[in-house]
Parts: structure tokens; sequence; C-alpha cells
């Protein structure tokens, strides 16, 4: 499982506010300053990536950084994420598990969730690995999840753009007649944006044609975390 930490990227560049933060905090203690400057630094963070290396919240990747809720919280958070990354990993070798601050940004490609040609119908193979993923998602119910569809550059922009709403909304249904919230789902389609490998070989169109997931917070969660960083 690959580990990232892109908000702390984006720390560094926000030193000097932090310190300035620091020197205007002297009159509380440690603990609510700690917490004060994370939740003010995670909203800037959340801020400053999601519109810029997440496309403000378009992406995966945008999504999960704009959910950055920072400070004592947030810790918690992560620490809840850490876990249900390494068993979605375990569940899924084959996925593409990134944990990005504060949540998971999950790539499942075509050798996990596999479409007919043209089509948004599941495979076989595509609801066996998603039934691997609705055993995780239950033991995680305070989250939200993003459900972002994909396709090649094979064939019409708009064709491709309804067929990867059409397969997002698919990977939802068969998830939702599994078990899992509705509510807990938003789904986009993306049609041929973000290539993650070259559409000029038969390889990188397969990499192409993709779910990704952003799995976040929900607001129960976020209250639980600051119920529990204030014990």
């Amino acid at each position: 499982m690959k580990k990232i930490s892109i908000v702390a990227l984006a720390a560094l560049m926000m030193i000097g506010s932090v310190l300035t933060s620091c020197e205007a905090a002297k009159n509380t203690n440690k603990t609510q300053r700690g917490a004060g400057i994370g939740a003010a630094a995670g909203a800037i963070i959340g801020g400053v990536l999601g519109n810029n290396l997440g496309k403000g919240g378009n992406t995966a990747l945008g999504a999960v950084i704009g959910g950055v809720v920072g400070g004592v919280a947030g810790g918690v958070i992560g620490n809840k994420m850490d876990k249900q990354a390494r068993e979605i990993d375990q569940a899924i070798p084959g996925a593409d598990v990134e944990r990005v601050g504060e949540g998971i940004k999950l790539v499942l490609n075509e050798n996990a969730v596999r479409f007919d040609t043209s089509k948004s119908t599941l495979t076989p193979t595509a609801k066996g690995n998603l039934d691997k993923l609705v055993t995780v998602f239950n033991q995680y119910p305070d989250t939200d999840i993003v459900i972002f569809g994909y396709t090649d550059s094979t064939g019409k922009v708009d064709f491709n753009q309804t067929l990867s709403e059409q397969r997002a909304a698919s990977v939802k249904s068969y998830l939702v007649s599994k078990g899992i919230a509705a509510a807990r789902f938003t789904t986009k389609g993306m049609g041929i944006a973000d290539p993650i490998a070259s559409n000029e070989t038969v390889e990188g169109r397969s990499q192409n044609r993709r779910v990704e997931f952003a799995i976040t917070a929900n607001q129960k969660m976020i209250q639980d975390a600051e119920k529990e960083a204030k014990q």
C-alpha cells in the first residue's frame, strides 16, 4: 500500500503563519495551541491543495484533501483511516490504496473492477472485489464515499462522459444492494479526464478505465473525534 504525505508539504509552506499563531497564543495552554494551530492549518491546507492538486474536490485526491479537519481531532481520524486503509489493502491486494491527509484515496483499475466494452454492467470479477470492499465499509460506517468513474480516450468524448457516469452509478448501486447506506455515496463521471497512463497503448488504456474512491470522515466521525480529543 502506498502511503503519501501531501499535507505535510503544504504545512512547510505555512510555517510562517503557524509561528505567528504560536506567538499570539502565548496565553493559552499547549493543548489549546496545538489544536487551534492544527485546525487552522488543516483549513488552509485543505483549501489550497483541494483547489490546486485536486481541482476543487473534483477528483478523489481533491475530495480527500478538501476534507482535512486538522488539530488533535484530525489525528484521531487519521488513526482510524490508517486501520481502514490497511484492511482494504489486505482485502484487495491489487488495489492502489493511498492514505492522504485524513482520508483514503482508493483506485480500482480494470483488473479489479472490470466492465464489458462500452458497457456499465459489472462483471463477476468486479462484483467479487466489491464484495470484499463491502466487508470493510460495513466496519467503518461513519465515512462518506465519493465514487469517480473513468474511461480511456477511445470513442467520442460525450459517450465516454456518459459511460463514466453510468459506471460510477453502477458501482454505487451494487454496494447499496449489499446493504451499504445510499446516503454515504456520491458519484461523479470523469470521462476521459485525468489519465494515469498513456492512451496510446493497450496497457495504458486499460489502466485509465478505472474507478476511484475518496473516503473521508462524515460529520459523526468528526464530532466523535472532537469529543475524544478533548478527553
